[in-house]
């Protein structure tokens, strides 16, 4: 079982920057593939990233590559997602998932899921 913790959204104006964590509990954490979603109202959840539990493999979507950066932290069970440049159509829910799967994780189907944190860009 795994527990999932997001913080760090909040309120930037645009080519601000925020770095939002995700706080795993379970003692299985760096086993697991992690990745980032985002969903903004009225739109499907969307995948921005995902690091395999050993940080050598990463994947971006293309909206993001260049401006944020996955990387975790196994020693304090945390995934983190460091946004530059921020755009106001970055403003979503930002999710954090995890699955033993890094296929799973990139096609949504992640086992564990976070409740989510706000991410809004101001232009």
């Amino acid at each position: 079982q795994v527990q999932l913790v997001e913080s760090g959204g909040g309120l930037v104006q645009a080519g601000g920057s925020l770095r939002l964590s995700c706080a795993a509990s379970g003692r299985t954490f760096s086993s697991y593939a992690m990745g980032w979603f985002r969903q903004a109202p009225g739109k499907e959840r969307e995948f921005v990233a995902a690091i395999s539990w050993s940080g050598g493999w990463i994947q971006y979507a293309g909206s993001v590559k260049g401006r944020f950066t996955i990387s975790r932290d196994n020693a304090k069970n945390t995934v983190y997602l460091q946004m530059n440049s921020l755009k106001p159509e970055d403003t979503a829910v930002y999710y954090c998932a995890a699955d033993p799967s890094p296929g799973a994780v990139v096609s949504r189907t992640a086992g564990y899921w976070g409740q989510g944190t706000q991410v809004t860009v101001s232009s």
